[in-house]
């Protein structure tokens, strides 16, 4: 069993403190073994919705792509293409700098509830979290986990401070704490605590009620945008 530095803020002054994070082989084995058993039952069982959420893309907007893939920070800052199904106009990126000033999270993170590069479809997909789902392909990979850290953009990780740094000492998830602890309404410091909690208390239980309080997320959440 090894150990890996981390660092945790001290809740009585503004200095940080060393503290252990234990590696459990054992329970990283087997988080692999249901990620990969969990990600291709996923992609089987959803194949249906897939094919309809494709269609729908397509006609609303026939000239891009029904998938989007966009490079993020995983484990020990190693790059990886993320996948998603793409629930923005084609140019989004390029419109992003123009919309930086209306960012309505703090920290290390963009997003906008009334963000005028989503579009219809992808408005609804987004407000379930169905295009979350084409992340299963990353779990089988391996670039990602059912449960872990929200994949950080390579932009935000620039403004990461040794603190917020930390959340890449685990593979990155489909879903977290964040997720199911108030998404979008919590701050960049919230996200980043919650994460850490994970981190430091992860175990097999901890993941099934996490993946299990995520269902309700794919129902609809106010907090989804």
């Amino acid at each position: 069993m090894s150990k890996v530095s981390a660092v945790a803020k001290n809740e009585e002054s503004s200095s940080y403190q060393l503290i252990q994070v234990e590696e459990n082989n054992n329970y990283f084995f087997l988080k692999r073994v249901i990620d990969i058993i969990g990600a291709a039952i996923g992609v089987v069982l959803l194949s249906w919705l897939f094919a309809i959420v494709a269609i729908l893309i397509k006609i609303e907007d026939s000239k891009g792509p029904v998938f989007f893939k966009q490079v993020r920070i995983g484990k020990d800052g190693k790059e990886f293409y993320m996948y998603k199904f793409r629930s923005m106009v084609s140019n989004a990126e390029d419109l992003l700098e123009s919309l930086l000033e209306q960012n309505e999270v703090s920290g290390a993170m963009f997003k906008m509830k009334d963000d005028p590069r989503i579009t219809k479809i992808g408005k609804f997909i987004r407000k379930t979290s169905i295009d979350e789902l084409p992340q299963l392909w990353n779990v089988l990979k391996g670039d990602m986990s059912l449960v872990g850290p929200r994949p950080p953009l390579p932009r935000e990780v620039m403004e990461y401070s040794t603190y917020d740094k930390q959340r890449l000492l685990v593979t990155p998830g489909c879903t977290g704490l964040w997720q199911i602890s108030g998404r979008n309404s919590l701050s960049f410091d919230e996200m980043v605590d919650l994460d850490l909690e994970y981190i430091r208390n992860q175990n097999i239980i901890n993941d099934f009620k996490i993946i299990f309080k995520t269902v309700f997320v794919l129902f609809g959440s106010k907090n989804a945008y």
